[in-house]
């Protein structure tokens, strides 16, 4: 059976902020080819990644407040994107 590698932290903060940004860019791709338009499907798309995280973080026994970055970091920056999104919903003209 392989053993999980024991990376640095900074190694493992890197894969973490990484993972964050591939998936950022892969929702934003996905809503820009959404049909009731751009801002309403990244939302459902934000919501969608941060259940997933959760459940992940929790399969996984992942710890709130680790030293190092995981999933229940990875949900925060979700939610952050989400009520940035929702600032700027309101303050823009349509």
């Amino acid at each position: 059976m392989a053993q999980p590698q024991h990376l640095p932290h900074g190694l493992e903060n890197g894969r973490a902020l990484l993972r964050f940004a591939v998936r950022v860019m892969i929702l934003v791709g996905f809503a820009a080819f959404g049909s009731i338009g751009f801002d309403q499907n990244l939302a459902i798309l934000l919501w969608m990644a941060m259940l997933f995280s959760a459940v992940v973080a929790v399969i996984r026994r992942e710890a709130p407040f680790a030293a190092i970055l995981n999933h229940w970091d990875e949900m925060m920056g979700y939610a952050a994107l989400l009520a940035l999104l929702g600032v700027f919903d309101h303050t823009l003209p349509a």
